[in-house]
């Protein structure tokens, strides 16, 4: 990915997001500009108590080059009633493995490269400078703070304590002694300042979205490093929460972070020279490992790993990291560390529930989830078929999905979730409403925008796809009692299912029992491993016909018919306003999987010899439209290298939410790859 000259105009260099991440919730992150637009951007963003408890400790640096008599701003910031114009000395922006910018200035050519030490809170910025054929000087003044990163500080004082060794800098920050934050030079000369706030620091993303947008921040002192005539020159600049950064050289650290993706890259088998795939194609296959890769954190108070489930602003998610774990850790083939999320998702299983998150500053886990533990055996069948570890699944796992299993037929309450079986249709309930369960979960105080509560579609399909496939295990196990009680079950529930849920007049499944708008939830009944409405069926085909006609767009799936009450199709405004429209008509890329499992299930399911192939080929077109569709959306819009959380459900199909979304990345890319690897 490469921006240069029109690419790097204010108005758009400003909406396009870069992100780079640490293995342990961190990272750095700006636009490709160097101008910070979000409270969430920073250099260094330090989890304190990995994944979570991050902190804002290095905003940005700010470098300045004099030449001769002038000197010349590399820095751009944005306040309320300026823009400094660093920018227009940016020659180009670059990210594969690592952001690079490029600047020329007065004849001299000087190369940013950002880079993070894997598994640890520290950045690098690395600088390889060209000199004109003058004595120049360059100027480096880190920007700093020690806040989490959901809040902001307009009008902040800071207490500076430094203790400067050379080129080495040791800060204490308001009085915390607890956590030092440590900046080292490879050479040239420290003048520290006193009482130095970069005063107005403003974030235009945040002020869209209702947010407190202005802060201060601290200064603490400016690198001066000096040029020959003609001089080329490594310099490295290392922010840190460490305190032994003495010795780390940038050019080291960027090396073997490129062989550690690299590594994934060849180790994923996802490129095959005799398959001849072409050079777009290829390119596209590294993004997606380099993408991928943001996602996958470990918690070291866990000793496991778990998934990130979107940049700036999200932790781990239950919900999130199942629905992201065929395509973020099987296809890549990161088969021990997708054993790993599983150990994870099972800790805390409490009442049959598997946590939906967890507390960001305490690590308490959170268990406002019905479908996360039944996403759980799913995900289960697809890493056995991956990899056969079914060692895993007989002394660690089996007895818990059993356990899961009564639980859900014997009722749930824990906080609030209100699981019960009914007796009389054997469909699973949940909720009430006051209580947000499902993936449609905005909620605004006690208000609820999506009342989901009841007989959900997708909770249903879930549930009987989760009582066919244990009793495929029991049967493994030889457990001949469990097997006939889970296919039992299943048959009642899928007996009523299709008389509760399809509705006729709409040609369509009902998005719960009494509630009749057309949501892409239906899909999960046609979709799944096994499929509660038979995909041959003519209803399938209905249902699945109108999600295509209603739902469908080039970047995802709408959550809510257009002509439903309360649709809305631009997710904009502030907190309450966007809250509003969250699942009410926006797009949600990660929809399109169960939408392409569900087409490959019809196809599957087909007799038709010309019905098939027309078929076929409409899958085909599908496929080529998502891919066309993403390639440009990593490339060229918004997020650089990555797929946003959600899009507008009108043109230009702005990206909005996260700007680097797991289960995005995980869904867009499992399609992909699976269409190339069978076709």
């Amino acid at each position: 990915m490469k921006y240069e000259g029109k690419q790097l105009v204010l108005e758009t260099g400003i909406k396009k997001d870069w992100i780079i991440t640490n293995g342990i919730g961190g990272y750095s992150s700006s636009t490709i500009l160097g101008i910070n637009t979000r409270k969430y951007h920073g250099l260094l963003v330090a989890p304190l108590n990995p994944p979570g408890s991050r902190h804002v400790i290095l905003s940005k640096v700010d470098e300045s080059f004099e030449s001769g008599a002038e000197e010349y701003p590399l820095y751009s910031n944005i306040g309320k009633n300026y823009i400094s114009q660093g920018y227009k000395h940016l020659k180009s922006f670059e990210k594969e493995y690592v952001p690079i910018f490029t600047y020329e200035i007065d004849g001299a050519v000087i190369k940013k490269f950002i880079c993070m030490d894997y598994g640890k809170n520290t950045v690098c910025v690395f600088y390889h400078i060209q000199n004109n054929e003058k004595r120049t000087k360059l100027k480096i003044a880190p920007i700093i703070h020690f806040r989490d990163f959901h809040t902001t500080t307009p009008g902040a004082h800071f207490n500076l304590k430094q203790e400067i060794k050379d080129q080495k800098v040791k800060i204490i920050v308001n009085e915390n002694r607890q956590t030092p934050i440590y900046m080292h030079l490879s050479e040239g000369k420290y003048i520290e300042h006193q009482n130095d706030c970069f005063g107005g620091m403003y974030y235009v993303e945040e002020e869209k979205r209702g947010q407190v947008a202005e802060e201060n921040l601290a200064v603490p002192g400016v690198y001066e490093v000096k040029l020959r005539a003609g001089e080329e020159k490594y310099i490295t600049f290392i922010c840190s929460l460490e305190e032994n950064i003495e010795e780390l050289d940038g050019k080291t650290l960027i090396n073997k972070e490129i062989i550690r993706i690299t590594s994934q890259l060849y180790d994923s088998y996802l490129i095959d020279e005799k398959r001849g795939e072409d050079t777009r194609y290829k390119t596209y296959i590294r993004d997606y490992i380099i993408a991928s890769d943001n996602f996958v954190v470990y918690r070291p108070s866990f000793a496991l790993y778990t998934l990130i489930a979107g940049y700036p602003w999200f932790l781990d998610w239950g919900r999130d990291t199942l629905i992201s774990f065929e395509g973020i850790l099987l296809i890549p083939r990161r088969f021990q560390i997708a054993k790993e999320v599983l150990l994870t998702c099972i800790r805390d299983i409490k009442y049959g529930l598997v946590p939906n998150g967890y507390s960001g500053y305490d690590n308490r886990p959170l268990y406002n989830s019905v479908d996360a533990s039944l996403l759980l055996f799913e995900q289960v069948r697809k890493y056995l078929e991956y990899t056969h570890d079914y060692e895993l699944l007989k002394e660690q796992l089996y007895e818990i999905l059993k356990k899961v299993i009564e639980s859900y037929i014997a009722g749930i309450d824990l906080d609030g979730n209100n699981i019960h079986l009914d007796q009389e249709d054997y469909l699973l309930s949940s909720g009430t409403p006051y209580i947000q369960n499902t993936w449609m979960d905005a909620k605004i105080g006690d208000k609820v925008i999506t009342p989901r509560n009841g007989k959900a579609v997708e909770i249903n399909a879930l549930w009987y796809n989760s009582l066919m496939i244990m009793a495929d295990w029991a049967k493994l196990y030889k457990e001949k009692e469990n097997a006939s009680k889970y296919l039992d079950l299943a048959k009642k529930c899928k007996k009523s299912f299709k008389e509760k849920f399809y509705n006729k007049k709409r040609k369509s499944l009902d998005d719960l029992v009494g509630d009749n708008k057309i949501r892409p939830n239906q899909l999960f009944a046609i979709g799944l491993y096994y499929p509660i409405l038979d995909p041959a069926s003519s209803e399938a085909k209905e249902a699945f016909n109108t999600v295509t006609k209603k739902l469908l767009t080039p970047y995802g799936l709408k959550t809510l018919a257009k002509g439903e009450e309360f649709y809305r199709e631009i997710y904009e405004g502030d907190q309450i306003k966007r809250d509003m429209s969250y699942h009410q008509g926006i797009t949600w890329p990660w929809l399109l999987g169960i939408y392409a499992d569900s087409l490959q299930n019809i196809i599957k399911a087909e007799k038709a010899k010309t019905r098939k192939k027309e078929m076929q080929k409409q899958y085909a077109n599908f496929i080529e439209s998502v891919e066309d569709t993403f390639y440009k959306e990593m490339y060229e819009r918004s997020s650089v290298g990555s797929i946003s959380e959600i899009y507008d459900s009108a043109k230009p199909y702005e990206a909005k939410g996260t700007f680097a979304q797991g289960w995005s990345v995980a869904e867009i890319f499992r399609i992909i790859i699976n269409y190339h690897k069978n076709k």
